[in-house]
């Protein structure tokens, strides 16, 4: 269900008491340097550890870099600190473990993704192909999205449509602004390797400290990333005629819940729909947020617990998407068989109980 036509961003942001933009530097840093421990901690394993327990350290040093990059997303919203330098700054430190460039993130997360949020044209950001660009792709590009499209190999997604164009191949006529911070990750990238190297005495070592971590992390960020926007009753739009700030806002995302521990050590990122009412909520007030929204718009939002069986079956569910009608396909359901009947996801949802329920 979306919000009513005459509901504006601005109404539905006035539903959020003033006390959940309340700063804590405090709190901001004690978390940064919770994060940034356990990245060391696990980083000194993966490189000293024998090379079977490195790699496992290595898995455990994704997930720091993933808690690290959340802060460091954080920051860059202006969520954390009043003072943009200190938000640069600290957000650009927080972000190098993940590899990516703050200013290249910054430019196409805040102003992109959050600006124009579904809208296909312009919001890359876990973009679904419609069932007629599946039907004339080739084959590698439908094997390529098939693999995206599944929950074991969706990495690939943020690896060759996020990151490798937004962090290394990006070009503007403002490059030179963006080449310090683009050389701050690559000096940070070798330093580590050569220290992973040097400590460890092996290439396993590297593997462990920058390889193993950073895939890792891609996949993580991929996998929440489509959970947050991908979902039977989510929609994208290709006409901006059609496109509105509230839907893409309060209607475009989701709200995931899990324990308190995962929901901690994650920053509360899959409670994602009051960030993006409002990005300058800090990310430890999100949950008292999102009770102001769901008391106002609960019908409209949509919340479901995390489950490894609602994960593959929204992955099973939401393939393929045609903007004209707003519904969901999966690949069976636009294969050219003689005589075959093309059954959408929204004719299914009426069988079947809605996920994470």
């Amino acid at each position: 269900m979306r919000p009513p036509p005459e509901v504006t961003l601005g109404e539905i942001r006035s539903r959020s008491a003033p006390v959940r933009y309340a700063r804590s530097r405090f709190r901001a840093l004690a978390w940064l340097a919770f994060d940034a421990a356990l990245y060391a901690a696990t980083i000194a394993g993966a490189v000293l550890a024998p090379p079977a327990l490195g790699l496992g350290f290595g898995v455990l040093a994704g997930l720091a870099v993933s808690a690290l990059f959340v802060w460091g997303h954080d920051a860059g919203h202006g969520a954390l600190f009043r003072s943009r330098r200190w938000s640069e700054v600290l957000g650009t430190i927080a972000m190098l473990p993940s590899l990516h460039a703050y200013r290249l993130w910054d430019l196409g997360h805040n102003k992109v993704h959050h600006g124009f949020t579904s809208l296909s044209p312009v919001d890359w950001i876990w973009r679904p192909m419609t069932p007629d660009e599946y039907r004339v792709a080739s084959r590698f590009r439908r094997a390529l999205y098939r693999l995206e499209r599944h929950p074991a190999t969706c990495g690939l997604h943020y690896l060759v449509r996020v990151w490798w164009p937004g962090m290394v191949t990006f070009r503007s006529p403002r490059s030179q602004r963006y080449r310090a911070s683009q050389a701050f990750v690559v000096a940070y990238a070798v330093a580590l390797a050569l220290t992973a190297w040097r400590l460890g005495g092996s290439w396993l070592s590297v593997v462990s400290a920058v390889v193993v971590p950073f895939a890792v992390f891609t996949y993580v960020i991929a996998l929440v990333v489509y959970l947050h926007h991908t979902h039977p009753e989510t929609v994208f739009f290709t006409d901006r005629r059609e496109w509105r700030p509230a839907t893409a806002q309060l209607s475009c995302s989701t709200v995931v819940r899990g324990g308190r521990v995962i929901e901690a050590l994650s920053h509360h990122i899959l409670v994602h729909v009051p960030h993006h009412v409002d990005t300058r909520i800090p990310f430890y007030n999100l949950p008292a947020a999102y009770e102001d929204l769901r008391a106002a718009y609960g019908d409209t939002i949509i919340e479901y617990r995390l489950r490894p069986s609602t994960v593959f079956d929204v992955f099973r569910r939401c393939q393929l998407f045609d903007p004209m009608s707003k519904q969901w396909y999966r690949f069976d359901d636009i294969a050219p068989r003689a005589g075959s009947r093309t059954e959408n996801v929204t004719e299914v949802m009426r069988r079947r109980p809605r996920v994470g329920t």
